[in-house]
């Protein structure tokens, strides 16, 4: 009889540490998603897709190894209300990293790897294609297919459906999934926020001109080279031509007729049946024969002021241009130039 109070009391002692346990199991705050600690090591590139959403970059990255879980990288996105500000494509990252860490490193323009493609100024439209396809990773044939169906690439009226002098020099980024038609109306666009720039279609330099010969015009001030500085001279020599009604004879126009670059440019050549042979055929080409930078529109906009009507590129290394009203100067300044290239 002494012993039964003793397994009571024992028995209600196991009864009250049970429901202690037990309130405590329910107050205690949930554990949260697994999750690595740091910012992790060994680094990875990871390809996030265009239009991915938070739940599925979470799970690119866990399958990568970057996160412990995608519930991890779905939290720390929602508590600091990035689900807007995650962009697709490929980054450096590291595995192991806490979530909080790889959304840091989503978030910040270094660790993106970004694949960009060059256009330098003054290429003609097949050399930009090259350039592109080369740098973007995707087909020339792409390319040259958006080209020959101009109708969705947003070129300008005026620009009578040819992307020749349309095709703006520039450094693009590269968007995973971008696509041929993507990258010529990118470039396109940014010729219309340069032309508005310049002020193309509001202000024309000579009576007459309209905007696709401003840029004919802009294209062969680029396609003839020299420093950007002298631009305005080479437009001045020009408009002196077009004024007297004379033939504007620039090799640049007979090499694009010939679809070759040189500075040798012979009698011979200049007798190319070409609508873009200025050597035959007086006034503009019919169109752009480059296409040019906001330099060059510029100075087809705002020539400057002068007798000039020759010019001569005497020193092509150093881009040294001479300008002259006088035959005899222009004569010399060809010898000259015909001197530094035999030398080369």
């Amino acid at each position: 009889m002494s012993r039964a109070p003793a397994v009571v009391a024992g028995g209600a002692a196991l009864l009250t540490a049970a429901v202690v346990f037990g309130v405590y199991s329910f107050l205690r705050p949930a554990p949260g998603p697994q999750d690595f600690e740091g910012a992790g090591s060994d680094a990875v590139t990871v390809e996030i897709s265009p239009g991915a959403s938070a739940g599925e970059i979470a799970e690119t990255l866990k399958r990568a190894g970057v996160v412990a879980s995608a519930q991890s990288f779905v939290q720390a996105v929602v508590e600091r209300s990035k689900e807007g500000s995650l962009r697709p494509g490929r980054y450096r990252l590291k595995r192991r990293m806490a979530a909080s860490s790889a959304l840091d490193l989503l978030l910040a323009p270094k660790s993106r790897v970004v694949r960009r493609v060059t256009v330098p100024e003054g290429l003609r439209t097949s050399e930009v294609l090259t350039t592109l396809s080369a740098g973007s990773g995707i087909p020339l044939a792409d390319f040259t297919k958006a080209v020959a169906e101009p109708s969705g690439l947003r070129l300008p009226a005026y620009a009578d459906g040819k992307v020749e002098g349309f095709l703006f020099p520039a450094t693009y980024e590269v968007e995973p999934g971008a696509t041929a038609r993507d990258l010529l109306k990118n470039m396109i666009a940014r010729f219309g926020a340069a032309a508005r720039h310049v002020g193309l279609g509001k202000v024309t330099p000579e009576r007459g001109l309209t905007p696709l010969e401003v840029v004919t015009v802009a294209s062969i001030i680029q396609a003839e080279g020299g420093q950007d500085s002298e631009f305005p001279k080479i437009a001045r020599v020009i408009y002196n031509r077009l004024q007297r009604g004379a033939k504007l004879e620039m090799d640049s126009t007979v090499n694009y007729a010939l679809r070759r670059h040189t500075l040798k440019v012979s009698q011979q050549d200049t007798k190319v049946a070409s609508p873009y042979n200025t050597y035959a055929r007086a006034g503009l080409p019919p169109g752009p024969i480059a296409n040019p930078g906001e330099s060059a529109l510029m100075a087809a906009l705002r020539p400057a002021k002068g007798d000039w009507y020759w010019f001569v590129t005497t020193d092509p290394r150093h881009r040294i241009t001479k300008f002259t009203d006088k035959e005899t100067e222009f004569l010399k300044y060809r010898e000259e130039l015909n001197r530094n290239l035999g030398a080369n």
